[in-house]
């Protein structure tokens, strides 16, 4: 087409020149719009609005980008140099001012950044550990320095046994028996260069090393203890053993606590384990019933056992003090019988018979008085009027 030879970038000015050799006096007039019209150009029907070309279009879109660029827009005149020949300069001092504040603003934004309260900052230079970055604003020129911010103080949680099928948390007993266990471990970081470096992926790790842990303390422990009174226990040397796992590996890993959220029979057999334990705890009872019974009985038969020592011991010395005192009395009446034989011989048979008169009822008559018993009738029951009159004195 004669109107398009001066090409996309170029200005109609060809064209136009064109117009200069054109076959009527229209051709200057060609030249000075810019080729709009020479040549090729669909001519308007009927004198409608003429429909611009691609190359038009093309050509102004050229001319604002140079205006935007800090150069002069180039216009069409009549000398037939087009539109091209008149364009500035692309860059000027200004632009390339702008440019280099805009790449400073770019950089520093790159290289200053912002680590929370709660995060720490591994610095990389070219590639490899340079520092700890602390809360606050750190810089790092990029792109010699690169870092990563990693929450240190947060708290995660691994959850073991729990959402992972029915069969997760079965761990077999140091007793040969089979318990479900759910736990949870609850970790921070306690180094971030060696958490970044030494651990691919983490939380995997920490949830292999604290399962094979909790099976490795199961496998030494009984079923009773674990369901029971062991769990606090547990907890505790599964803490330290995961702890020193994972310092084995320098993972920078810290665990806070451990969680033992459940220790059950397996789901198929709980309900017969439960019956079990029911069996047990009446077990219990009714031993601890017979403990105390047997507790009292012996408590009886000890303090009446000790009843009868005392009563022993008491007849023993009371026995003995008799006796004793029995022979003091002999020496004390043998010494008083070899100073006066007569006399304590009197006194004693005046003794002896007291002690076996005194306890009997006896009338005593004397022969002496009335002659031969004359004045006693014979047949009066002395005994029994005696024993009347000391009643109706009592």
């Amino acid at each position: 087409m004669a109107g398009n030879s001066g090409g996309p970038w170029g200005g109609g000015g060809s064209s136009g020149g064109g117009g200069n050799r054109g076959e009527n006096g229209s051709g200057g007039n060609g030249g000075g719009n810019g080729g709009g019209n020479g040549g090729g150009g669909r001519r308007p029907e009927d004198g409608g609005p003429q429909i611009p070309e691609i190359d038009e279009l093309m050509r102004k879109g050229q001319e604002q980008l140079r205006v935007l660029m800090g150069g002069r827009g180039g216009k069409g005149g009549g000398t037939g140099r087009g539109s091209g020949g008149g364009g500035g300069p692309l860059f000027t001092k200004g632009t390339i001012g702008l440019g280099v504040v805009a790449a400073a603003v770019l950089w520093g934004m790159a290289s200053f950044y912002t680590v929370k309260p709660e995060e720490q900052s591994v610095e990389l230079f070219l590639g490899k550990f340079s520092g700890i970055g602390q809360p606050g604003l750190n810089f790092a020129p990029w792109p010699l320095v690169s870092a990563e911010v990693i929450p240190v103080t947060t708290e995660q949680r691994e959850d073991i046994g729990v959402g992972r099928g029915q069969d997760a948390g079965l761990m077999l007993t140091g007793d040969e028996n089979v318990v479900d266990i759910d736990f949870q471990v609850v970790w921070n970081i306690s180094d971030p260069a060696k958490f970044l470096f030494n651990l691919r992926d983490a939380r995997p790790t920490i949830r292999a090393v604290s399962e094979s842990a909790m099976r490795e303390i199961i496998a030494q422990s009984d079923l009773a203890p674990i369901l029971n009174r062991d769990r606090g226990v547990i907890a505790d040397r599964l803490l330290d053993l995961i702890q020193f796992t994972l310092d084995s590996y320098d993972s920078g890993v810290n665990i806070v606590r451990v969680n033992f959220d459940k220790a059950d029979p397996p789901q198929q057999v709980i309900d017969a384990f439960r019956e079990v334990q029911a069996a047990e705890q009446e077990r219990d009872r009714l031993q601890n019933v017979a403990d105390a019974y047997a507790n009292r009985v012996l408590a009886e038969a000890r303090g009446e056992a000790a009843q009868v020592l005392e009563e022993a011991e008491g007849y023993r010395a009371r026995v003995v003090n008799e006796a004793e005192g029995e022979a003091s009395r002999f020496s004390a009446v043998l010494e008083e019988y070899s100073k006066a034989p007569e006399v304590t011989r009197k006194r004693l048979y005046l003794e002896t018979m007291e002690e076996v008169l005194g306890g009997i009822d006896k009338i005593i008559l004397d022969e002496s008085v009335g002659g031969s018993g004359q004045g006693v009738v014979p047949y009066l029951p002395l005994n029994e009027l005696r024993r009347s009159g000391d009643g109706e004195n009592k």
